[in-house]
């Protein structure tokens, strides 16, 4: 397919624009991380009123997918992880053109994972192993099992993830093959919740105690860039919390983030008067101090 969408390409990266182009080819029948087409041509541009560009093709019996992309989508979806896929492209893709070697740089960037980049994504993964983790156990003692099963999953691959960064690596599609060397004890984790006998209730029981185990040991490092932001000045509104740049990051786990955090004794509220009797706004600050 390569000699196939060769004038394509070329074409693409003949545009001053233009700063990267990949090729993805299928590595099995079926395969979900090219979305089952044969081929991928990834072309990055520096900029586009559309973030997002697709467009399909066919040759015989053969399809292939072409997706332009802006450096500033690229970025989002590395930051906050939406296109876990965009990892494996990157690193196991051809590159065809490379403008002034941003795609080296960006490469070695993600090998290297800059502290600032791994304490970011470490916040809005830690964010999103809260709600699964409290959905869960929510379900879990409403009796709702496989609802509950299903959020622990969910929890245990945002926490083979964290375990993953810790190491300054940056999590594959994968993840649980990088997990097996990486942090034995979580792998093993999810192993016992797959292939136990024990009773489904059991089984998820044993699991909630272990993850809070986990959880508590990481909500330092997880909580350290939310911290760091928040401690600019003293103190925040919710809405002022949602506006801030890089918390805009955290999306709809910000709040339940916020809350957790709180109980944890990482960050206090203040009441702020207002015109209602005994109502009061909540503003929110860092403790000084955390036990």
């Amino acid at each position: 397919m390569e000699q196939l969408l060769r004038p394509i390409y070329q074409e693409r990266a003949s545009h001053p624009n233009t700063i990267g182009v990949i090729l993805i080819e299928k590595r099995e029948e079926v395969s979900p991380i090219t979305d089952t087409f044969d081929t991928i041509l990834l072309i990055i541009t520096r900029q586009s009123d559309r973030p997002v560009f697709t467009k399909h093709y066919t040759f015989k019996d053969k399809k292939a997918a072409m997706h332009i992309i802006t450096e500033k989508q690229l970025n989002k979806w590395l930051l906050v992880g939406t296109n876990k896929k965009i990892v494996d492209w990157l690193f196991f893709g051809k590159v065809l053109f490379d403008r002034n070697e941003y795609l080296s740089n960006l490469k070695k960037e993600l090998k290297e994972f800059p502290f600032y980049g791994r304490k970011i994504k470490m916040g809005i993964e830690f964010a999103k192993l809260i709600r699964r983790y409290l959905e869960g156990k929510v379900c879990f003692e409403e009796k709702n099992y496989l609802d509950a099963y299903n959020h622990v999953v969910e929890s245990l691959h945002h926490l083979a993830r964290l375990a993953v960064m810790d190491k300054g690596l940056y999590p594959e599609v994968t993840v649980w093959s990088q997990v097996k060397q990486i942090d034995p004890a979580i792998y093993k984790l999810y192993e016992e919740l797959i292939t136990s006998e024990e009773s489904l209730d059991k089984r998820l029981e044993l699991l909630f105690l272990a993850s809070e185990f986990f959880i508590h040991s990481r909500t330092a490092d997880g909580a350290t860039h939310v911290i760091e932001v928040m401690s600019q000045k003293d103190f925040w509104t919710i809405q002022e919390l949602h506006e801030q740049e890089e918390l805009k990051n955290y999306s709809v786990n910000l709040e339940v983030f916020i809350e957790y955090l709180i109980d944890k004794g990482y960050i206090s509220v203040e009441r702020v008067e207002t015109k209602g009797n005994n109502i009061y706004h909540r503003d929110y600050k860092v403790e000084e101090i955390v036990d």
